[in-house]
């Protein structure tokens, strides 16, 4: 496999798949495309008509998009093992990993991924404090349910902890206050050594993004 992705520091899209791939220790290679450089889009263009990262190449198989690729990885290469093996918790993760991958628009737009930064403050709006509220909840919810079986959202590490591991990361960027057992799982997923390697990585790059550049 080939997996095809932006700036470490910056690309929380990337980091989905890179995070499944190299949780569960599979073979592939990197692509890095730094971003928002003036021959991105053509580069990119080489792998996938859409235009963005990541893609994945996989022999004759192309697939882009963060969740389909997980969705393809799971099923080709972990027999399945990418979602919870309970039928119940099966649909509740890919349910909130659909509701990451389409919503959640204030922490998208306010707090931007930047493995680099710390210390970073921005303003709280109703909206912003509406959706860490609910992202707390999930993550609080889930675990209390499920992580009898393990540290994860769903116990074993699944897809689900690979659409939410960017917002760890941006939530100790941007230093939000969580409850105790949301707080746990941000330790948890920040701990782990795949999303530790993605993050020291990061923060050896030295291209700047200045519309991810948030708060001050």
């Amino acid at each position: 496999m080939k997996l095809v992705i932006g700036n470490k520091n910056y690309s929380s899209w990337s980091l989905r798949p890179w995070l499944l791939i190299a949780q569960n220790d599979l073979s592939f290679e990197e692509v890095r495309i730094p971003l928002d450089q003036p021959d991105t889009k053509e580069t990119i263009l080489q792998y996938s008509s859409a235009g963005k990262v990541p893609v994945l190449v996989d022999g004759d198989v192309t697939v882009w998009d963060s969740l389909a690729i997980c969705e393809y990885v799971s099923e080709q290469h972990l027999e399945g093992r990418g979602w919870p093996a309970d039928k119940a918790a099966r649909a509740e993760a890919r349910a909130i990993s659909a509701e990451m991958h389409s919503g959640f628009p204030a922490i998208r737009g306010q707090m931007p991924m930047n493995c680099r930064a710390t210390g970073r403050k921005v303003p709280m709006t109703p909206e912003l404090e509406k959706e860490i509220a609910r992202m707390d909840r999930l993550w609080s919810d889930c675990r209390a349910r499920y992580s009898a079986g393990g540290p994860w959202l769903f116990g074993e590490f699944s897809i689900a902890d690979c659409m939410f591991a960017p917002v760890t990361s941006r939530f100790a960027t941007y230093g939000v206050s969580l409850s105790d057992p949301a707080r746990e799982y941000q330790q948890q997923v920040l701990n782990s050594k795949a999303m530790r390697d993605w993050v020291e990585q990061g923060r050896q790059e030295t291209e700047v993004v200045e519309a991810d550049e948030a708060g001050a």
